[in-house]
């Protein structure tokens, strides 16, 4: 680095930073973002319809059995969810990282596939193959079996098929964690083992599980907070059924007559309950982390599975099969065929799903404009947001680096829904009035794809030690400067990897959403719901399949710039 005079201006010499002020700038932004909707829960969770302080709204809660039920269902879906995930995805993902198993790119690739498919969309593709008289896996076992017209093999209108499809399009987080956890696994530990004769299961049992563990017991967290907050598949497939779970309860409060009240009172639970799981996952990682100093580290092992190896194979496919096969051709069928759930023939094949959807159906040119510029910008200013913070944090820069952690991850903890009215408290009265416009959906956006993004981002960060930061420093660059020309480069990869994660993210946001929108400011997940209840299932389809293809084609572009992006290779710690 060459350093001249201009590289020192004179008001650092007199005790003025300018980089301080950039930094102290974006902590005031992300307390605003996630403070401000924050405190009107906070709020109305402690006061009546008149404005007075007030136990009675957890009272309420604790008392009314159509109000706990909804937490008791809660709890039991987000336990079983996790536990299902961690079961099917931590096999898979040791098949894919640590054996010769065929094709574990490919595995690797359709996992990819399930997580980029928006729950909701999921489960409404599962209700064009499940449902009960309609469903089309129903129809090949009536006509298989000649059973009578009313018999039924699968219901996913239940509770056991509400947690099922929230499974399919949950594992892909553990799996994820799992997989990358072993790939950093470094193989010189596991040849150290077999030089002291440890055999193949031994070394498993005592190193590579170990290592991983951690890996599993964060994605089972994942797993359990996802499934805890999710709406669109509840409100798809539990409605129908007859039960609320807490996100759906929470949305039917603010039917007329609203209850923001109530409302507010339960969101204020799951706060508590996932800053709880937050700390203890940061305890678990926090003890069995490890980075590995020094060159390039052998390949992890790989253990031949000879026969055995097909057998793996068909395992994954038929984990798969639910997830993406299945899902993906029901909705091709129905998008392709007259009548949705009936199978495509050539009598009834037809072209005129696609022409409804982007020619008579309205909405759908403004949905998909918002959609991507929502996508775009929200991608972009998260990430740009989440650097920043991370940075802000892991390097300890300003006062109250922590509580700006916890800020930054905080926003898991609230249902979109919630977050959703606290938005509307917050921005329908001046001095900033932002409802109707795309704005306060981009807000929305950002505060829900903040945690996803900063961690991600300060995991990177932890992986890059500090002292070239603090050689630039020396020399005479701030800590922006710093930040821009260093460690910046250096994060490339995460950077388009962060940035890809929070566009699909907002691509997949519906809960929030729902609660923000008005007929200018659409998006598609809305859109996509909305004619769910009208029961257009063949125009869902097709919107379903352009979604599934622009973020597909996202994430395939990210991973080639990451696959090209020079000589550096981070991986997360």
């Amino acid at each position: 680095m060459t350093v001249t005079a201009s590289d020192q201006p004179v008001r650092i010499t007199h005790g003025f930073d300018f980089t301080k002020l950039v930094l102290y700038g974006f902590a005031l932004a992300l307390c605003l973002l996630i403070v401000l909707p924050m405190s009107w829960l906070v709020y109305y969770g402690f006061v009546d319809k008149s404005g007075a302080f007030t136990l009675q709204n957890f009272i309420t809660l604790a008392n009314d059995p159509t109000l706990r039920e909804p937490f008791v269902t809660t709890f039991i879906l987000a336990f079983s969810t996790s536990l299902i995930c961690c079961a099917v995805a931590a096999p898979m993902g040791w098949l894919v990282a640590r054996t010769d198993m065929p094709f574990r790119r490919t595995v690797r690739l359709m996992v990819t596939a399930s997580f980029v498919t928006p729950p909701f969309l999921g489960a409404i593709a599962w209700e064009l193959l499940a449902a009960p008289n309609s469903g089309l896996l129903n129809k090949v076992y009536r006509m298989m079996t000649g059973a009578e017209s009313d018999a039924v093999l699968f219901n996913i209108y239940s509770f056991p098929g509400l947690i099922f499809v929230i499974a399919c399009y949950t594992f892909p987080y553990v799996f994820v964690l799992v997989a990358n956890a072993l790939d950093r696994t470094p193989g010189e530990l596991e040849d150290a083992s077999s030089i002291l004769g440890g055999g193949t299961w031994v070394t498993a049992r005592r190193i590579t599980i170990p290592l991983a563990l951690p890996a599993l017991l964060a994605g089972a967290l994942v797993a359990f907070l996802q499934a805890m907050t999710l709406f669109g598949s509840p409100a798809i497939l539990a409605l129908p059924a007859g039960f609320h779970t807490m996100t759906t309860k929470i949305w039917s409060l603010f039917q007329y007559p609203p209850k923001p009240e109530l409302a507010a009172a339960a969101s204020l639970p799951l706060l508590i309950l996932t800053i709880m799981l937050l700390r203890a996952e940061h305890m678990i990682l926090g003890r069995r982390s490890y980075a590995v100093l020094g060159g390039k580290n052998s390949a992890p092992r790989l253990i031949v599975l000879g026969r055995l190896r097909w057998l793996a194979l068909a395992f994954c496919f038929i984990v798969l099969l639910n997830p993406v096969f299945l899902p993906y051709g029901a909705l091709l069928n129905a998008s392709f065929s007259k009548v949705a759930s009936q199978f495509v023939s050539f009598s009834n094949f037809t072209f005129h799903n696609i022409y409804f959807v982007f020619f008579e159906l309205s909405a759908t040119r403004l949905a998909l404009y918002n959609t991507f510029v929502l996508g775009i910008a929200t991608a972009t200013i998260g990430t740009i947001v989440a650097v920043v913070i991370s940075y802000l944090t892991t390097r300890e820069a300003v006062t109250g680096h922590k509580a700006l952690g916890f800020l930054a991850t905080a926003p898991v903890a609230i249902p979109g829904i919630v977050l959703g009215v606290g938005l509307f408290l917050s921005y329908t009265r001046p001095p900033f009035v932002l409802y109707g416009t795309l704005w306060i959906l981009l807000l929305a956006f950002l505060t829900l794809a903040m945690p996803a993004a900063y961690q991600q981002m300060q995991s990177a960060f932890k992986a890059i030690h500090p002292e070239l930061e603090d050689a630039s420093r020396i020399l005479g660059a701030t800590r922006l400067r710093a930040l821009r020309e260093i460690t910046a480069p250096l994060l490339r990869t995460s950077v388009i990897a962060t940035w890809c994660f929070v566009f699909v993210g907002t691509i997949r946001e519906l809960s929030a959403a729902i609660m923000l929108f008005t007929s200018e400011t659409k998006v598609i997940s809305v859109l996509i719901f909305d004619l769910n209840e009208s029961g257009d299932l063949a125009a869902i389809s097709v919107l379903g399949i352009i979604m599934l293809i622009v973020t597909s084609c996202i994430v395939a572009l990210a991973n080639r710039l990451r696959s090209g992006g020079g000589n550096v290779r981070l991986r997360d710690n």
